[in-house]
């Protein structure tokens, strides 16, 4: 999950935001996921330990959703079909549920690590 992000360089910048917006629309259009009822969160893969702690830390009810929502998505890829218009997911919908606890456990990862590199001297006793 940690690649390198341009994010933080376009958003800084209004001109460049204002010219890469429409184009990151229609490429979230274009791709598709939202016509078989499946938010940008759940195309995230389970390979790496950081996502399933965070699948596991998901509450109960958005964990049933996810998994519906890729059982829902299978189905209608093994019927070659899409779903109907008032059952996709609508872009207000499509927010990011996953990212942040990802986020968090990055951080928590992170700070463990720097915890466990930091080397303590022992002061010298004064005479």
């Amino acid at each position: 999950m940690s690649t390198p992000s341009l994010a933080g360089f376009i958003v800084k910048r209004p001109w460049l935001m204002r010219w890469i917006k429409p184009m990151a629309q229609w490429y979230k259009e274009a791709a598709g996921y939202r016509k078989l009822g499946l938010k940008a969160d759940d195309l995230i893969p389970e390979e790496s330990e950081t996502v399933l702690l965070a699948l596991k830390r998901l509450p109960p009810k958005e964990a049933y959703d996810r998994v519906f929502r890729l059982r829902r998505a299978l189905q209608c890829s093994l019927a070659h079909q899409l779903l109907p218009k008032d059952q996709q997911i609508k872009p207000e919908e499509d927010y990011l549920y996953l990212t942040p606890i990802i986020k968090e456990i990055e951080a928590e990862n992170q700070e463990r690590d720097d915890l466990e590199a930091m080397v303590v001297k022992k002061r010298k006793a004064r005479a």
